[in-house]
């Protein structure tokens, strides 16, 4: 994964809030830059999105490009914002919305976007400034949980796990992507070319009965080694079961 560098936090707050106009010298803007910046980075992946790569797109020089995003770093969390900001493009969801259809239409948003954009699951988690895209989202995803009983604290609590689950198993599913993509061989056309070598080291299978039984279960279901899109669905319809459990008054 990625690590997020050091930056700047109060230019990076400048460059998230302000709204600067498009330089009519350059043509250059923040948000025209960032925009560029997430496009190439879905295209190529975010090892793609240099100052230098950027401002060949951009058709300028790369010292022409600072004063609009500081460094690659704030570039990074610019990028973030972007992409949290369209997160509900496309998803509208309705106060009028049964609770349910609402946790379900964030988990999905947030699935989607990850879909849409790899690179931001290679990012290790951290500290964001929150720029407009980030609160916007935020306070989208507040409102879709809230009404169900809970507190301030849980519903921060309960919003963070929920996304936790969605980026976690989407983060898994992408890198499972990448590893078939890059591969000669599906799962288990892999697993075919490791199971004896693996079944002759462990010497005794009956070590492990659950493990093989299960393994063998999801093999022979999916034909996948593992599935990260599965669990996410059953994690989903878990969380909304433990909610209705937790808050019948209101879930029924």
């Amino acid at each position: 994964m990625v690590k997020r560098s050091e930056i700047d936090e109060l230019k990076l707050v400048s460059l998230l809030w302000r709204n600067a106009p498009t330089s009519p010298r350059s043509g250059l803007s923040t948000s025209g830059i960032t925009e560029l910046a997430v496009n190439l980075a879905d295209r190529e992946g975010l090892e793609a999105v240099t100052i230098r790569r950027l401002a060949s797109e951009a058709g300028v020089t790369a010292m022409a490009l600072y004063p609009h995003i500081g460094g690659h770093a704030e570039l990074v969390e610019l990028m973030l914002d972007h992409v949290a900001g369209t997160t509900y493009a496309n998803t509208e969801i309705s106060s009028e919305t049964d609770w349910r259809n609402r946790v379900i239409a964030v988990a999905e948003a947030n699935w989607n976007s990850c879909q849409t954009h790899p690179w931001i699951t290679d990012i290790t988690p951290g500290r964001p400034v929150p720029g407009p895209g980030i609160t916007t989202k935020y306070e989208i995803e507040l409102r879709a949980l809230d009404g169900i009983g809970m507190t301030d604290i849980v519903l921060e609590h309960t919003l963070t796990a929920l996304l936790a689950l969605v980026q976690g198993t989407a983060r898994s599913a992408i890198a499972a992507q990448r590893e078939r993509a890059s591969g000669e061989h599906d799962d288990m056309g892999w697993w075919s070319g490791i199971e004896p070598t693996l079944t002759a080291a462990i010497s005794d299978p009956s070590r492990f009965p659950t493990a093989a039984c299960v393994s063998s279960a999801l093999g022979e279901a999916t034909g996948l080694a593992n599935d990260p899109e599965g669990a996410y669905h059953r994690g989903v319809a878990l969380f909304l079961d433990g909610l209705k459990q937790q808050y019948p008054t209101k879930t029924s």
